[in-house]
C-alpha cells in the first residue's frame, strides 16, 4: 500500500514495516466459530464500537473495523435469508415518513 493512502472511513495507514499486522490482532477467523461464538464475537464488537470510535487510536479503529466487515460478512454468508424488518427499508421508512406527516 502506497504511503500515505487512506483506507476506507479516512484513516490513515500506519502499518508500513509490520507485516504481521491483520493476521495476529484480529481474532480467531470467523469461518471457525461455531453459530453460538460468532453471535457473541457480533454481541462484542458491536457493544465496544462507540467508545472505540471516540477513544480508540486510528490502529485500533481500524482493527475495530476490519473485525467488524470480518464478522458480519461472516453472518451474512451463513444467513443469506435472514429476516428484514419492513420498518428497515426504504419504503417502510418512506411509510413511516408518511405516518407522521
Amino acid at each position: 500500500m502506497p504511503l500515505g493512502y487512506r483506507l476506507p472511513g479516512g484513516y490513515p495507514d500506519g502499518t508500513e514495516g509490520h507485516d504481521e499486522w491483520g493476521t495476529t490482532m484480529n481474532g480467531v477467523d470467523p469461518v471457525r466459530l461455531d453459530d453460538q461464538q460468532l453471535m457473541k464475537e457480533l454481541e462484542t464488537i458491536h457493544r465496544t464500537r462507540h467508545d472505540t470510535l471516540l477513544y480508540g487510536s486510528n490502529d485500533a479503529l481500524r482493527a475495530h473495523n476490519m473485525r467488524m466487515a470480518q464478522l458480519e460478512g461472516e453472518y451474512l454468508r451463513r444467513n443469506p435469508r435472514r429476516p428484514v424488518a419492513a420498518g428497515r427499508t426504504r419504503q417502510g421508512a418512506r411509510c413511516r415518513k408518511h405516518a407522521e406527516s
